[in-house]
C-alpha cells in the first residue's frame, strides 16, 4: 500500500498536464473575490528536488517539466503561467531545481480568503508534507489530514463559501482506486453540484484505466453535469522507458472553468510537440 513515492515521478509528463491544467482552472475561479476551498485528496510530499536520489534515478522530468522548458517558441497561455509559476517558486530562476507538487502550486495562488485541504497518508510523504505546508507563508490558511482522501473528503462538502475545486490524484497502485474514483465523483457531485471536480487518469495498459473516463462520463451525465475530458499521449506502450509503462495520461474534469476547452485546444497540441517521444504521441480533447 505504501510503496508508491511520488518523488520518483515528480515533474514528468503526467505532472505537466496534470497541473497546467489545474492552475487553469484556479486561475480562472480566482478572478472573483469570494473565498475558495481547494481540496487535494492525495498530496504526496509537496515539493520534490529534480537533482534528488528519486528523480535522478527516474530520469522522468527530463521528458516531462525539462523538454517543456527546452522547447523553442512562445508558449500558449495557460503553459506560460505554468511555467511562471514553477520558476516563482524557484525564486525567479529559469532553471527549474525543485518541483513543487499539486499542494505546493495551489499554495502559491492561495490568497487571504481561501483555503487549501490537503490529504496524505504514506508516512514519509506526510511527515515532509507536514514540514513544507508548517514553513509556508499561507501556513495558516492549509488544512493537513492524515487520511484517506477519497473518505475524507466527505466531511468538508460543501464549502461554506459554496465555491471550490477538488483535485483527485490517486497512484492507481490499488486496482481498487479505479472504483474509488467513481464513487468518489458521484458523492461529491451530490454534496457539492457546483464544485470543479478535476481526476488524473493514467494511460495504462489495465481495462480498469481504459474504463474509467466512460463511467466519470456517465456519472457527470446521470447528474447533468458538463465535463471535459484531455489525453495526451507521448510514446507507445514502452515499460523500459522512462516512466515504464505510462505512455500518457488525462485529465477529467467535472463543472469546467469558462473557456477551459478552449484553453485546452492550444495547449495540447503544443504538448504533443514538446513532449512526445515517438509517432504515437496524440491528444484527444472530448466534452459534454
Amino acid at each position: 500500500m505504501f510503496s508508491y513515492r511520488h518523488a520518483f515521478h515528480a515533474g514528468n509528463h503526467a505532472d505537466v498536464l496534470k497541473h497546467t491544467v489545474w492552475l487553469a482552472i484556479l486561475e480562472r475561479l480566482m478572478q472573483k473575490d469570494k473565498g475558495l476551498m481547494l481540496v487535494d485528496t492525495h498530496a504526496g510530499a509537496g515539493v520534490y528536488a529534480l537533482k534528488g536520489e528519486a528523480a535522478s534515478t527516474s530520469g522522468e522530468a527530463e521528458h516531462g517539466i525539462a523538454a517543456l522548458l527546452n522547447h523553442d517558441g512562445d508558449l500558449p497561455d495557460p503553459l506560460q503561467r505554468y511555467v511562471e509559476v514553477l520558476q516563482a517558486f524557484n525564486a525567479g530562476k529559469s532553471h527549474i531545481t525543485h518541483y513543487p507538487g499539486s499542494p505546493a502550486l495551489s499554495a502559491q495562488l492561495l490568497r487571504e480568503q481561501d483555503q487549501l485541504q490537503v490529504f496524505e497518508v504514506h508516512p514519509t510523504d506526510q511527515r515532509h508534507l507536514r514540514n513544507w505546508a508548517q514553513n509556508h507563508a499561507a501556513a495558516k490558511r492549509i488544512r493537513m489530514h492524515q487520511a484517506d482522501g477519497f473518505a475524507g473528503t466527505k466531511s468538508l462538502l460543501p464549502p461554506p463559501t459554496r465555491r471550490g475545486a477538488l483535485l483527485c490524484d490517486p497512484s492507481y497502485e490499488l486496482k481498487s482506486d479505479y472504483a474509488h474514483v467513481a464513487q468518489w465523483l458521484q458523492d461529491g457531485l451530490l454534496r457539492f453540484a457546483t464544485g470543479v471536480f478535476a481526476i488524473w487518469i493514467p494511460q495504462i495498459a489495465r481495462l480498469e484505466a481504459n474504463e474509467l473516463p466512460r463511467r466519470l462520463r456517465t456519472i457527470a451525465q446521470k447528474a447533468q453535469k458538463p465535463w471535459l475530458h484531455a489525453l495526451l499521449q507521448v510514446r507507445g506502450h514502452n515499460s523500459t522507458a522512462p516512466g515504464g509503462g505510462l505512455s500518457g495520461s488525462s485529465m477529467f474534469i467535472v463543472n469546467p472553468t469558462f473557456e477551459l476547452h478552449e484553453q485546452l485546444q492550444s495547449t495540447l497540441p503544443l504538448l504533443v510537440k514538446a513532449l512526445g517521444q515517438d509517432d504515437h504521441a496524440r491528444f484527444e480533447l472530448t466534452r459534454g
